[in-house]
């Protein structure tokens, strides 16, 4: 566990991360030198390139998992989530967090539309099984190396539809990827067999986002002894809040992605699909936090989150965005499932944290303290002692205007000269 990590100069940190997760000097000159990523990369990967974005990546840290400890490179632009979250971790040691992750099995869709007869089709899929199972094999072969590959298949009437419709349900074992590719890869090439079979046109063959069957869960408690019992119950009632109203769960669920976004920037991961992923599970049967909160039988505060989490440890942008490598190679997860709980537990503790100073303090006492080293820099401080400075004068005053901030600037340079 790091002591203090904020308390260290930009060096040092990079020092440390260097020698504490014996990470390679390439990556520690990548991280010194800001990550760029090369434009003759960036223009491979997206179309129209004229440039690339950077976004700080900073180091979350005294997440212990399953007895495991882990420092968690997260990219985000907005203060106060990266100390938030290891302040939250560091209230659950020693014990820290336990997380559990499904096996990495994502599903994808077959739609076959214009169907005559939907039943008799139905049955002719069943009786064609077999052969529909020996094309699906046969284009997730590089997963079975890994020990995954195809897992199911499942026909189903698509109720409501403007034709005769039916879906063709596949489950794939992606193991480290997020897997896009290989379900994608399946449903194109078994959807003429399909086809032929049902008679139908075929559509839409793409996997589904919503990967209920690649869940992932964790938990943490909270003392009562280290949040007091205005604490407990402060997080219970905004948790109630949540759990009561769809406005208020809509932020309640944005901070928990806070972290996992964040996490997910750092390491090259589909956060879009991620997103999609969590607020379509929230939706089912209403709209609904994906953390819960309850007491246990000495009173400490329970946290649980259950979200699912289709996350890669390699292909795609993993592999071709410099500060991902590294980030993973600083984060020493051994698979998706692990970077999987990493990411929930991130999540649980941005919320927490989130609960616990709205419930409490208020958030924006902490949040603007933090803010305003950004309110520094916009009123045009430069260097460490002429941002630390305005940044102290503004939090003192609890003034965080940035002409406020100008004046606090111009009044400090007239003195020193």
């Amino acid at each position: 566990m790091f002591k203090s990590f904020y308390k260290l100069s930009i060096d040092e940190r990079l020092k440390y991360i260097e020698e504490m997760r014996k990470i390679s000097k390439e990556s520690a000159l990548l991280l010194k030198n800001s990550g760029g990523l090369k434009l003759e990369i960036a223009d491979r990967m997206i179309e129209n390139v004229i440039g690339a974005v950077h976004l700080p990546l900073g180091i979350a840290t005294n997440f212990r998992i399953n007895g495991k400890d882990f420092v968690v490179p997260m990219a985000i632009e907005e203060a106060s989530v990266v100390a938030a979250a290891s302040k939250a971790a560091k209230l659950t040691l020693p014990e820290g967090f336990t997380a559990k992750a499904d096996e990495p099995v994502m599903m994808g869709h077959v739609q076959l539309t214009n169907i005559k007869n939907v039943g008799h089709a139905l049955a002719e899929l069943e009786k064609n099984r077999n052969d529909i199972i020996k094309i699906a094999r046969e284009n997730s072969k590089i997963m079975e190396q890994y020990g995954g590959g195809f897992r199911e298949v499942r026909f189903k009437e698509l109720k409501n539809a403007r034709s005769g419709t039916i879906i063709a349900e596949f489950d794939i074992d992606v193991r480290d990827a997020m897997g896009a590719n290989t379900v994608n890869t399946v449903l194109e090439q078994v959807a003429p067999t399909l086809s032929e079979i049902t008679g139908g046109k075929t559509r839409l063959r793409i996997i589904s986002n919503l990967a209920v069957k690649r869940k992932v869960h964790a938990k943490a408690v909270w003392k009562k002894d280290a949040i007091g019992e205005d604490g407990v119950e402060g997080v219970l009632d905004g948790y109630d809040f949540a759990k009561n109203d769809p406005f208020r769960c809509a932020t309640h669920n944005k901070g928990i992605m806070n972290g996992i976004d964040a996490v997910a920037l750092a390491t090259g991961n589909d956060w879009r699909a991620i997103e999609a992923g969590i607020h379509s599970y929230a939706a089912i049967n209403g709209y609904h936090p994906v953390t819960k909160y309850g007491r246990d039988s000495n009173g400490n505060l329970i946290g649980e989150i259950e979200i699912p989490l289709p996350v890669a440890t390699v292909g795609g942008a993993v592999n071709t965005l410099p500060t991902a490598k590294t980030s993973l190679e600083i984060l020493g997860v051994k698979s998706s499932k692990e970077l999987g709980m990493v990411m929930a537990c991130v999540g649980l503790a941005n919320n927490f944290a989130a609960l616990y100073a709205l419930s409490t303090t208020g958030i924006q006492q902490g949040h603007m303290k933090l803010h305003s080293r950004n309110i520094a820099v916009i009123a045009g401080a430069n260097g460490t002692e002429e941002v630390d400075y305005v940044s102290e004068k503004l939090t003192e005053s609890r003034n965080f205007s940035v002409d406020f901030a100008k004046e606090i600037l111009k009044e400090m340079r007239d003195k020193s000269g």
